[in-house]
């Protein structure tokens, strides 16, 4: 069993920096493929970036692409996306997702075999 735990989310101005962190559990963690998805109420859940074991990475293009940025540490068992330039529309619940030994890109929700709590982020004009 693998226990995620998002952290880093809050309220921010347009323009603003946020990093959101992701904190797994578990002795193997650099063999996860691990991806951010986010989710405003009513909606489905959207894919926003994915890292792979090896540290290839993957954005969406229309909402993430030169604003947001994946990263790992495998030492510390947490991925983070930093998170640039934010936009009201960025607004959304915020989770991680890990997928022990998958070795692709990871943009599908159902790649994922474990998911954290998520983190809210708010962001104000």
């Amino acid at each position: 069993q693998v226990q995620l735990v998002e952290s880093g989310g809050g309220l921010v101005q347009t323009g603003g920096s946020l990093r959101l962190s992701c904190v797994a559990s578990g002795r193997t963690f650099s063999s996860y493929a691990v991806g951010w998805f986010r989710q405003v109420t009513g909606k489905e859940r959207e894919f926003v970036a994915s890292i792979t074991r090896v540290g290839g990475t993957l954005y969406n293009v229309d909402s993430a692409k030169g604003r947001f940025t994946i990263s790992r540490d495998n030492a510390k068992n947490t991925v983070y996306l930093q998170m640039n330039s934010l936009k009201t529309e960025d607004t959304a619940s915020y989770y991680c997702a890990a997928a022990p030994g998958f070795t692709g890109w990871g943009r599908r929700t159902e790649d994922y075999h474990y998911w954290g709590q998520g983190t809210q982020v708010t962001v104000s004009s």
